[in-house]
């Protein structure tokens, strides 16, 4: 009788080996399938570098897109603007990291002010913001749409970066310096085809006509009247711009 304490207590020592031998083979098991090691640790470590070294996907709509901004514009070259938002946002990152606003030469003047802003914020935190070896993996057209007497053409860009943001004592204080950050960037080139239409108008209608005639104007890029030969080149208040850089 004077046993059966020690043996209880035996068994309880086995039966916590057994549970801790059990979690453990469960451990293994969720980890070797979810990360296909029996370390979890070296699994999650992996996990984080296969997430930091993998491109984003972008939404890729240019096969949908493009022929309907051909139709629109017969002259837009979808190579040359694709290249003119990959610099855009470039230089966009490069302003940004050296809190300059003229490094951005690809943009109207909503996108400075935007920019002007960014800045601002920033140096009224003492933060700087850094993007630093910036690699544009892809960019597609993600969108195409007409409204209030504009159109526009949305790009998105898969990026890879080192982005983070420091202090005055140049601590990191958001992001890394040493982990890549896989992200998206939309950014808005826009078409103003008619000046009073784009800052009066909500309905998103274009509503154009011919100076001349009077008859609609349906290919939004036409150079001249399809009706009398008329020009309309003066339409074109503005050529196509940058106008809105964000992440998406």
């Amino acid at each position: 009788m004077k046993y059966i304490p020690l043996i209880i207590i035996l068994l309880l020592i086995l039966a916590i080996l057994v549970l801790i031998f059990y979690g453990v083979y469960r451990v293994k098991r969720f980890s070797r399938q979810l990360f296909g090691t029996d370390d979890i640790l070296q699994g999650v470590k992996k996990a984080q570098e296969d997430l930091s070294t993998t491109p984003r996907s972008v939404s890729a709509m240019t096969r949908i897109a493009l022929p309907q901004i051909v139709s629109d514009f017969p002259d837009f070259e979808y190579n040359e603007m694709k290249q003119r938002a990959e610099n855009a946002l470039m230089q966009y990152f490069e302003a940004v990291t050296a809190q300059d606003v003229t490094i951005l030469q690809e943009g109207n003047e909503d996108l400075k002010e935007q920019l002007r802003s960014q800045i601002r914020a920033l140096v009224s935190q003492e933060k700087w913001e850094h993007f630093t070896q910036v690699k544009i993996h892809q960019t597609e057209i993600a969108r195409y749409r007409k409204e209030a007497g504009r159109c526009i053409v949305t790009f998105q860009s898969a990026v890879e970066s080192f982005h983070y943001v420091t202090d005055a004592a140049h601590a990191v204080v958001r992001g890394s310096d040493h982990i890549l950050e896989q992200s998206r960037y939309n950014i808005d080139l826009v078409y103003i085809q008619n000046r009073d239409l784009a800052k009066g108008n909500t309905d998103g209608a274009l509503g154009i006509t011919c100076p001349n005639c009077g008859a609609p104007i349906t290919n939004l890029g036409a150079k001249f009247c399809e009706y009398c030969g008329a020009g309309v080149v003066e339409l074109n208040v503005h050529a196509w711009s940058f106008e809105n850089i964000e992440e998406a």
